[in-house]
């Protein structure tokens, strides 16, 4: 179709604004972080220029090298469990069970209560004396098992990703969404040839879905790679560095005014969330064309 000049003229006129918006907001400060990275600066005399200093101090640091690998583990566990099993719960709720707008509501009424007042909901619940979970191993008779769940080395990870997974209310609502857009001749003809229900989820409403789906996925992983209050609140990194991730890296760094490490962790930062995102994308690529 061919777009007259007066058209493109108010297409260009209308993009405008979001344009400038996007450029003050996100284009010129990664570019200041970017550009900052190769800088030694501590916030208060002048930036020294110091080359790939920062970045090769990265990568030899251990502490950050743990970052980000429980960075990945946080973004493939929201990918491989939290969206799942919000796939699972939209499709049992979509069927219109009895009661199934007050568990939707249930379900997504985390989403709307802050982080921080969860993760301390939730530390309160992993103490290691008056907590819930101690509480209850004592009450059965397991105080074998009963541990400080979040000072343990090998408990700490696991309890503070076990926080984050069920809160699966937001991708729920979503894939809801998606699911209610499908048409319903599809299902009645699937109930007609004698589908049952698993398979009417596996070869209608999965694949129809599938756009969703990939919503989720991405916006699961760009979660988990920005973790920060969780782990702040319930760790604080700890302990001995097994929990923290790259947002709580570069923080700790800007706390000792090391600026140019901060910036050069930001930089990585987003350098993984290209290569994820850019991985998904091509994941899903691949299935759209295998699938045709």
């Amino acid at each position: 179709m061919k777009v007259t000049k007066e058209a493109g003229t108010g297409i260009f006129l209308f993009l405008l604004p979001a344009a400038i918006l996007f450029s003050i907001f996100y284009i010129y400060p990664v570019g200041y972080v970017s550009v900052l990275s190769f800088f030694d600066w501590n916030g208060i005399t002048g930036a020294v220029f110091s080359g790939l200093t920062n970045y090769k101090a990265l990568l030899a640091d251990k502490y950050f090298r743990i970052s980000i690998r429980n960075n990945v583990i946080w973004a493939l566990t929201a990918c491989l469990v939290q969206v799942p099993l919000s796939l699972l719960m939209a499709i049992i709720l979509s069927q219109k069970i009895k009661g199934w707008k007050v568990f939707r509501t249930i379900y997504f009424l985390p989403q709307v209560i802050s982080g921080i007042a969860i993760a301390s909901m939730w530390s309160a619940i992993y103490n290691s004396e008056f907590g819930l979970i101690n509480g209850f191993l004592k009450l059965i008779g397991r105080e074998d098992l009963a541990r400080n769940w979040l000072g343990d080395p090998k408990t700490a990870l696991p309890s503070v990703l076990i926080y984050g997974v069920f809160y699966i209310g937001y991708y729920m609502v979503i894939l809801m969404a998606g699911i209610s857009n499908i048409d319903e001749t599809y299902f009645e003809a699937a109930r007609i040839d004698g589908a049952s229900a698993m398979q009417e989820a596996v070869h209608i409403t999965i694949p129809l879905t599938m756009t969703s789906i990939r919503t989720c996925l991405t916006l699961a992983a760009i979660y988990g790679l920005r973790t920060f209050e969780q782990v702040y609140m319930l760790t604080n990194g700890g302990p001995a560095h097994r929990t923290s991730v790259t947002v709580l890296y570069l923080y700790n760094e800007m706390r000792k005014n090391d600026y140019g490490t901060a910036n050069a962790a930001s930089v990585m930062l987003i350098l993984l969330g290209v290569v994820v995102i850019t991985t998904l994308r091509t994941l899903f690529r691949k299935g759209t064309d295998a699938a045709d």
